[in-house]
């Protein structure tokens, strides 16, 4: 039982949460939630974004009604032009591709694995690759249960969990869409943690789809004593929650630039496969996009969904990419680029000061 009580959100926050909770369907229509995103409002709808140099980008797609979904995005995208700003939707799907009018582009962002957690026992029963790595975790005392909303947002030791993961990673800390500081608004969300010998050592959170009955796993957090098969069990622990509540949808969420080469009409102008090709090869030192990819699908997904970018200027403009980059990052690539290298080389000095001689 929760003993404490989160504080409860208000205003403009309480009533997208009640919106996402009556509509949301988009797999990131709970993280419109996170902190730093604006929230536009229509009638029993609303848009979360960032904004960049002339360019809102869009958390997925408006919430609201399926069929208001056309209206409310031309709504919006009436009063960014108003603004004098270009709409990009970062994590669009087919279903807000559908919605919209002529006048748009898009470009494909990679792929989300999806599953019907009821699938779960016989996944498991299918991978013994998958059942080792459980054993693995298990077999060093780890074990997991999920955590009271309130217990998780006081706690300490999840704190340092997230603080030691974060000072790992290879990029500065990124946001809007992968803000990594959530804890303190667990309010619909699920939290798993893994603990050994009574200590976390790992966590998970979900994010409801309301609109689909599922779960996006918006989060895996591992501190660095946390065994091998530790993000695997996690995983597992969610799937089995699911299966049990009898969801419909879950998802590990977005691979970024996975699939790129399975429907040639997806790519976009010319240019956006050299990039996005470019950014997969030599980018994997700081994004495990292959690894990433791997991991899911070790969980033998039901199917991959396209993940898009869509603008509402053709054909697809490069600035809207660095629009992407701008609300991720909080300032420009170039900045970006520089304080990762940066990062990464003061990661590999502390690396080889650490090395035995």
């Amino acid at each position: 039982m929760e003993t404490t009580r989160l504080e409860e959100p208000e205003g403009e926050l309480a009533l997208a949460r009640q919106l996402v909770l009556a509509h949301g369907w988009n797999s990131t229509c709970y993280q419109i939630l996170n902190p730093g995103i604006h929230l536009w409002f229509a009638r029993d709808a609303v848009v979360g974004y960032g904004q960049w140099r002339g360019m809102r980008v869009v958390a997925g797609a408006p919430v609201c009604a399926p069929e208001r979904m056309g209206e409310v995005a031309a709504t919006f995208e009436e009063a960014a032009e108003a603004a004098g700003c270009g709409v990009c939707y970062f994590g669009a799907g087919p279903r807000l591709e559908q919605s919209l009018g002529a006048g748009h582009s898009r470009i494909l962002l990679g792929a989300q694995p999806v599953w019907n957690p009821f699938r779960w026992s016989g996944i498991l029963a299918a991978r013994p690759s998958l059942r080792a790595q459980l054993s693995r975790a298990r077999n060093k005392e780890v074990r997991v249960r999920e955590w009271p909303r309130a217990a998780a947002a006081a706690s300490a030791d999840l704190l340092r969990c997230l603080d030691d993961w974060l000072a790992r990673r290879p990029m500065p800390g990124l946001h809007f869409l992968v803000e990594p500081r959530t804890l303190d608004r667990l309010w619909d969300r699920r939290i798993f943690v893994a603990e050994r010998f009574g200590a976390p050592v790992a966590f998970l959170v979900a994010s409801p789809v309301p609109g689909r009955r599922g779960w996006l796993i918006e989060q895996i957090v591992r501190a660095r004593e946390s065994p091998n098969g530790t993000a695997e069990l996690l995983v597992a622990a969610a799937f089995e929650a699911a299966a049990d509540e009898g969801r419909d949808y879950f998802t590990l969420g977005l691979s970024p630039l996975s699939g790129l080469d399975r429907d040639p009409a997806l790519r976009g102008p010319w240019w956006t496969p050299l990039v996005l090709r470019g950014l997969r090869l030599h980018g994997s030192r700081f994004y495990n996009f292959r690894g990433l990819e791997h991991f899911k699908a070790k969980f033998h997904p039901d199917r991959w969904e396209p993940v898009y970018a869509i603008c509402n200027r053709t054909p697809f403009p490069p600035r809207a990419l660095l629009a992407i980059a701008g609300v991720f990052g909080g300032e420009s690539l170039g900045r970006l680029l520089v304080r990762t290298l940066g990062r990464a080389l003061k990661q590999e000095a502390g690396r080889l000061l650490r090395m035995p001689e």
